[in-house]
């Protein structure tokens, strides 16, 4: 019954209904990930400075990498042996923690583009149609509409659609026909939330928000890359104590048995024999404490790199021994320029210090939600009808106005507390800027002390590894001549031993320093394929000549962007 009822008028109704509903919502297909993949990234893009660092190897790991990105295998090469540039490719590309801080990166500028989606017009469509009846009627009918809405950065908020509706009355005293509505309204506001800094604050916050997340991702970068190469030549240190407590270990047997041909001789007493038998004994636990700690160290570093820790290889001594080889020099400027510098380049410290200027704002916003609320309102409505079998539609009724609401600020304790909460929280974002700032001065001194006492430590270490070779050697030719016993040369190996690992030690020590130095006067930069290079201009500033104009450009270029959009 109700199909021989359709008409061609409900036909087309639902037909541009659907239609606009489906060109708005998408019904065909549509990759919204790739949509929202190059969004967020134009959006990084735009707030990414040079300064901050080589623009690579920060995107999610399921979306197209960038040209500069690392694109490595998850795998041991097949010689077993990884190199430093392959671990820290590796651990760029697939450690946990640095795809966190990307994604941490990605979900920041994806909540600026929905903070600016506010200030965009935004569509919607809706249509629903059904059966009703009753002991009297009976009736089917269908609605759609389409519509908009718009928050302009006066905080206007515009509203506009279109409506059409049908009903078929198929038995009762109903009549049938079709409507259709057109209305929009504005809502300007003239007290409370019309001053454009006050409605543009989430957008000004969230997009420094964002820019606040590339520093700390850059900051991060650096002190990541500096871990792992410090932990990188720890494990080295590890390993090249297990080499020196092998040496040891064999050291002490050849000497046991040097010492058994003098005893068989009666040059030597059995007594100094059973004292260095003692002594291998003791070297041997070393050597097995050694091992098991450079395996424990191994182990921790396949972590770092995302590799499984059953998974075997070794690092590469050459970069221990291309160390060795290194003149160890102090640093090349003074501790009063490296503070200078650290003020200038650290991006956490510019964080902290913009955070200032933030509390400034809402302490502002805090203060116009005081005011009292006045609305100017104005609407139309247009409505045009058709009744029953007639083609043409009735008479146009049109409908508008403009008003005024007001009201008065009677009750604002809320407001109250929020505006001396602001106050408040811009007394500790001011305390929190001058401790952070203390707090980078205390890190680069000592930085600077331990950079210092790292290379001068390593040259009184070579200088003792070399004098305690020298002894051993000396005490050993007096044992053959009978002039010195055996403790004394063992107390010589001893000697030797603990030289070794304090020169390896030192050099692992001064290598870590240098880096520490570097990353806490924020002149170290990280490259592309993830290795580090000291910046050449150290004092170039990376944040705006003052904290005042930081601000005015970011509510400056919001401006632009609304003007654009409007």
């Amino acid at each position: 019954m109700i199909c021989n009822c359709f008409n061609k008028n409900l036909l087309y109704l639902i037909i541009c209904v659907f239609a606009g509903l489906c060109a708005l919502n998408g019904c065909g297909h549509q990759d919204y990930k790739k949509d929202a993949d190059e969004r967020v990234y134009k959006i990084i893009d735009r707030k990414w400075k040079d300064e901050f660092g080589v623009k690579a190897n920060y995107k999610i790991s399921d979306t197209i990498p960038s040209p500069n990105d690392i694109q490595i295998e998850k795998a041991v090469p097949a010689s077993g042996i990884l190199t430093l540039p392959q671990a820290i490719s590796i651990a760029t590309a697939y450690n946990r923690e640095y795809q966190t801080q990307k994604e941490e990166l990605y979900i920041k500028a994806l909540d600026l583009r929905l903070t600016r989606h506010e200030f965009e017009t935004q569509f919607f469509g809706n249509t629903s149609g059904g059966y009703a009846a009753d002991r009297n009627d009976e009736a089917y009918g269908f609605e759609g509409g389409l519509g908009l809405n718009r928050l302009l950065a006066s905080g206007a908020r515009i509203s506009s659609k279109i409506a059409m509706a049908y009903i078929d009355v198929l038995s009762g005293n109903l009549n049938s026909g079709m409507a259709t509505i057109l209305s929009a309204t504005v809502v300007q506001p003239l007290l409370r939330g019309s001053d454009r800094k006050v409605v543009l604050e989430n957008l000004t916050q969230a997009e420094r928000d964002t820019l606040y997340q590339v520093r700390l991702f850059n900051r991060f970068r650096k002190t990541f890359v500096v871990s792992v190469i410090s932990q990188y030549y720890l494990v080295l240190q590890q390993y090249d104590a297990v080499k020196n407590a092998q040496r040891n270990y064999n050291t002490l047997k050849w000497l046991y048995d040097k010492a058994e041909k003098l005893v068989d001789a009666g040059r030597l007493p059995k007594l100094e024999l059973e004292r260095i038998r003692q002594e291998i004994l003791q070297a041997l636990d070393i050597y097995i404490l050694a091992e098991k700690e450079y395996k424990q160290a191994l182990d921790e570093f396949k972590i770092t790199l995302s590799l499984p820790t059953t998974v075997e290889f070794q690092l590469d001594v050459d970069e221990l021994e291309s160390l060795r080889t290194t003149e160890m020099t102090y640093p090349d400027f003074s501790e009063t320029e490296a503070i200078e510098t650290a003020l200038v380049r650290r991006l956490d410290l510019v964080n902290s210090a913009d955070a200032i200027i933030d509390a400034e704002r809402k302490v502002y916003v805090a203060a116009d939600g005081l005011k009292a609320d006045a609305n100017l309102v104005g609407y139309g409505n247009f409505v045009s009808s058709r009744k029953g079998d007639r083609r043409s539609l009735g008479p146009l009724k049109e409908e508008y106005g403009l008003d005024i609401e007001l009201s008065l600020p009677l009750d604002r304790v809320a407001e109250q507390n929020i505006y001396r909460k602001t106050l408040i929280t811009l007394s500790q974002k001011q305390r929190e800027y001058e401790q952070t700032s203390d707090i980078v001065k205390l890190e680069v001194r000592q930085a600077y002390r331990d950079l210092k006492e790292a290379a001068q430590s390593y040259h009184v270490q070579v200088e003792g590894l070399e004098l305690a070779e020298k002894r051993l050697k000396n005490t050993f030719l007096l044992l053959q001549y009978g002039r010195a016993s055996s403790r004394r040369v063992l107390n010589a190996q001893a000697g030797l031993f603990d030289a070794q690992n304090a020169a390896a030690e030192a050099l692992a020590n001064y290598m870590v320093a240098t880096l520490n130095f570097y990353r806490d006067t924020g002149v170290l930069q990280v490259r592309p394929d993830g290795m580090w290079e000291k910046g050449i201009d150290r004092k170039v500033p990376i944040a705006s000549s003052s904290l005042n104009t930081v601000g005015a450009s970011d509510s400056t270029t919001n401006e632009k962007r609304l003007s654009l959009m409007n």
